[in-house]
């Protein structure tokens, strides 16, 4: 009987044996994977996205459907209900009017939305035409509907009348635009500006203090969406509900267009800074660069929304907007943090 040998067990290794010195670094997850603006680019995409023809003529059908069967199961309750019950018939056919009413009314605000949106970019495409051109007479003629459009803003008031004292002394195209510009859209530019500070502030803000999943894709979408109508309503669009949507296409198809998608410049200045705060917070890093995208959104609804195109007066740039939308933010989070 062999007796079972219980102990260590010693195994001899060639070579040194390794120590915790030669253990691979951690890698940084800031340098192997900066900070993309997740949030934004998925809100972009939801915002852009187009249904295909089979997709609307389903859901169109489906609309119309659902409707003649809602207007069907209406009439027969309400012929029965007066029939059974008249002063409860009568009362419920009245309530029906009502609805049908504003509903009619909604309707109506919305075409108007999309006839403004649209009295927008006749003028703009007006603009760029006697620009190009040197066609005085069609200048002449842009600035006659811009006052138009602005004959009831009251903050434009006095640079109606430094316009109308000074349109005179302008005899060429160009000179006539750019006063036109410069008197006009300045106030206008700058409110456009406000709102994307808005927007940006409140995009990084989100993401870089609310860890719930999809929140910031929500708060993208929904900041964006508001900041884009407020910016056509600066400019004298007054988007409605599907308008907003429509106009939402527009800007991220000018974005495509234009090649703003790609990363510029003043975006790569903005995001490098969030590569580096992303060494400090991983969420914001993201904060900053989708504030930065949500303010190059921005710039883009201003170049579709604005009556003239960018001539005169400087086109915006991510870098100051984000550094005025986020000045003191993440300052202000790193102190309660600390506290």
């Amino acid at each position: 009987m062999t007796e079972t040998r219980r102990g260590p067990v010693l195994i001899e290794l060639e070579g040194a044996a390794p120590t915790p010195a030669d253990a691979p670094p951690v890698p940084d997850l800031g340098t192997l994977a900066p900070p993309q603006g997740r949030a934004m680019q998925i809100a972009a995409r939801l915002a852009a996205r187009r249904p295909s023809r089979l997709t609307r003529f389903f859901w169109q059908a489906a609309l119309a459907l659902v409707g003649f069967l809602v207007s069907v199961a209406a009439w027969n309750f309400l012929t029965g209900l007066i029939t059974a019950h008249p002063i409860l018939g009568w009362l419920g056919t009245a309530l029906l009017g009502a609805f049908l009413l504003a509903a009619a009314l909604v309707a109506l605000r919305e075409l108007a939305a999309l006839a403004r949106l649209a009295r927008l970019d006749r003028v703009h495409r007006a603009a760029t035409a006697a620009l190009a051109s040197g066609n005085l007479a069609a200048a002449r003629e842009v600035v006659a509907r811009l006052r138009t459009l602005y004959a009831a803003r009251e903050e434009l008031a006095w640079p109606r009348a430094r316009l109308l004292e000074r349109e005179a002394e302008m005899l060429d195209c160009a000179s006539l635009l750019t006063l036109t510009e410069t008197e006009l859209l300045t106030p206008l530019d700058a409110a456009a500006r406000a709102e994307i500070q808005a927007a940006a502030r409140q995009v990084a803000a989100v993401t870089a203090l609310v860890p719930l999943a999809l929140a910031d894709v929500v708060a993208a979408l929904t900041a964006n969406l508001r900041m884009i109508r407020r910016i056509a309503e600066v400019y004298g669009g007054r988007a409605g509900t599907f308008g907003s949507w429509r106009l939402a296409r527009a800007v991220m198809t000018h974005l495509v267009a234009t090649g703003a998608v790609a990363a510029g410049d003043d975006l790569i200045e903005t995001m490098a800074g969030g590569g580096i705060l992303a060494k400090l917070s991983r969420r914001f890093g993201e904060g900053v660069v989708n504030g930065a995208l949500t303010a190059r959104v921005g710039i883009a609804a201003m170049e579709v929304c604005r009556p003239l195109p960018f001539n005169a007066l400087p086109r915006p740039k991510v870098r100051a907007l984000v550094g005025n939308a986020l000045a003191g933010l993440f300052e202000r989070s790193g102190e309660k943090g600390a506290d």
